[in-house]
């Protein structure tokens, strides 16, 4: 019964807010900080992106440094980055597609 009961209001409140469990993410946390990254990202005018490690030298210029004080790993960037794909995804309402939940 009260299994049950956390069971429902768990996905009641995934209907609602889209995450109820788990981990925040660095969008979550930081959303500064991910659109500095994402920013870093992006392609320039004459072509290529930024690696990764690139991209956390140059967040760990700007002052933004992971829990422990040291530069982002390159798959902590990663990470930011595609937070920011699932962020999409559960506005427009697809999240969950293409998983395994």
């Amino acid at each position: 019964m009260t299994v049950a009961k956390l069971r429902g209001a768990r996905e009641r409140k995934r209907r609602k807010a889209g995450k109820c469990e788990g981990r925040k993410s660095h969008a979550e946390r930081n959303p500064e900080l991910v659109a500095l990254a994402r920013r870093l990202h992006r392609k320039k005018p004459k072509g290529g992106r930024m690696s990764l490690r690139a991209i956390s030298a140059e967040l760990s210029a700007q002052g933004f440094l992971n829990e422990n004080g040291r530069p982002f790993a390159a798959a902590s960037v990663k990470a930011m980055l595609s937070s920011l794909r699932e962020a999409r995804l559960v506005a427009t309402g697809l999240s969950g597609f293409g998983r395994l939940d």
